[in-house]
C-alpha cells in the first residue's frame, strides 16, 4: 500500500490532462480515432478518459474493501492488526493525494488568470494552495462570470478563449476573505439602488441570489450574484462563511476587548475619528445582520452577538452630548450582557 504514493502525481496531473484531451478531441482526426476505438470491442464502450480516470477512481475503493474484509474478520483473529494498519495506511495515501490534487488544481487556474491592470494582482492569489469554491456565475446584468474562491480571496472573472484555450480574464478587484461581507438575499426581496426587475431575464424576481462586497464601502464595489439553482446558491453561500468565519470571530474578539477600554476625552479630542469608524462599523454590521438572520447555528449566533457588539459602540461614539452617551452607553451595555 505505500507504494501506491506513485498515484500522487499521477492523479494532480489529471485536471490538466483532461483539459490537453478536450483541446485535442477539436482535431477532427482525433476525434474520429477515438470514435472507432470507442466502438471497437476492445474498449468495453469505454472512451479514453474512463482508462485514464481508473486509477484515482480504484484508490478510492481500497478503504471501503479493506473495512469490508475487517467487519467479517473475526475479533481474535491475528489479522486484525494487520487489517487496522492497512486502512491507516490507504487512508494517509489518500489524503496526500487529495492535497497534492487540490494544490495542483489551484495552480492549474491561477495560471489562467489574466489580469487588465496590474492593480488586481494581489499576493494572495498566487499564495493560494487550496481552491474552495470555483463556477459560473450571473451578475446584476445577466452577464456570465466565472468566479474562483481561493482560501485567502475572491476573484470574479469572464472566461475567454486564448489561441484555442480557456482563459479567465479578471474583473474588477479581487476582494480579500478578510475584508469580505456576504449577504444571502431573498429571492425577489433585494434592496438596491436602481431597477433590479428584469435584471435576470423575463422573471418577474430574482432567484438564487447573494451579494459580496467589501467591508469599506469607499471603493464602492458590489456583486449581487445569481446561481443556477437553490443547491448551488447555498454551496456558494456555506462556502463563502466558511472562509470569512475565522475573521469575523477574530474581529469580534478584538471588538469585545477594546469596547472597555473606549475614552470619551479621546473621542472628543478627535471628533471626525468616531464618525470614521462608525461609518464602517455600521456598514458591515449591516451586512452581516441581513445574512445572519434566518439562521440559528451556534457560530452564526456568536457572528451576531460580536455585532450588536460593533452596534453598541457605534452608537456610542456618533453621540453630541456626553450625559447622552452615558445614558446610552449603561443601556446597551445591559443589553450586552444579556
Amino acid at each position: 500500500l505505500p507504494r501506491l504514493h506513485a498515484y500522487k502525481g499521477y492523479c494532480s496531473n489529471q485536471l490538466a490532462a483532461k483539459a490537453l484531451l478536450d483541446q485535442k478531441k477539436q482535431d477532427r482526426r482525433v476525434q474520429d480515432f477515438l470514435q472507432r476505438c470507442l466502438e471497437s470491442p476492445f474498449s468495453r464502450k469505454l472512451d479514453l478518459w474512463s482508462f485514464l480516470d481508473i486509477p484515482r477512481s480504484r484508490l478510492v475503493k481500497y478503504p471501503l474493501l479493506l473495512k469490508e474484509i475487517l467487519r467479517h474478520t473475526p475479533k481474535d483473529h491475528p489479522d486484525i492488526q494487520i487489517l487496522e494498519e492497512a486502512i491507516s495506511i490507504i487512508q494517509g495515501v489518500l489524503s496526500d493525494i487529495n492535497l497534492k490534487k487540490g494544490e495542483s488544481e489551484c495552480q492549474y487556474y491561477i495560471d489562467k488568470l489574466e489580469y487588465l491592470d496590474e492593480k488586481q494582482k494581489d499576493p494572495r492569489i498566487e499564495g493560494s494552495k487550496a481552491l474552495l469554491c470555483h463556477g459560473e456565475l450571473k451578475n446584476k446584468n445577466g452577464h456570465k462570470l466565472y468566479v474562483f474562491l481561493f482560501q485567502d480571496i475572491l476573484v470574479l472573472t469572464r472566461p475567454v478563449t486564448r489561441n484555442e484555450r480557456q482563459a479567465y480574464q479578471v474583473y474588477r478587484q479581487p476582494i480579500p476573505v478578510q475584508e469580505l461581507l456576504l449577504e444571502d438575499l431573498q429571492d425577489g426581496d433585494v434592496k438596491m439602488g436602481g431597477s433590479f426587475r428584469g435584471a435576470f431575464g423575463n422573471s418577474d424576481k430574482a432567484k438564487n441570489i447573494f451579494r459580496v462586497r467589501f467591508q469599506d464601502p469607499s471603493p464602492g464595489q458590489s456583486h449581487t450574484l445569481q446561481a443556477n439553482d437553490v443547491f448551488h446558491k447555498q454551496q456558494w453561500v456555506n462556502c463563502i462563511r466558511t472562509a470569512i468565519a475565522p475573521f469575523q470571530r477574530t474581529a469580534a474578539a478584538a471588538e469585545l476587548k477594546e469596547l472597555p477600554e473606549l475614552s470619551e476625552e479621546s473621542e472628543e479630542n478627535d471628533p471626525s475619528a468616531p464618525n470614521i469608524k462608525a461609518q464602517k462599523r455600521q456598514s458591515a454590521m449591516s451586512g452581516v445582520t441581513e445574512m445572519e438572520l434566518d439562521e440559528s447555528t451556534s457560530e452564526c449566533g456568536s457572528i451576531l452577538d460580536s455585532e450588536e457588539a460593533k452596534g453598541v459602540k457605534t452608537h456610542r461614539t456618533s453621540s453630541g452630548h456626553r450625559k447622552t452617551r452615558e445614558k446610552q452607553l449603561s443601556g446597551k451595555r445591559k443589553e450586552t450582557l444579556v
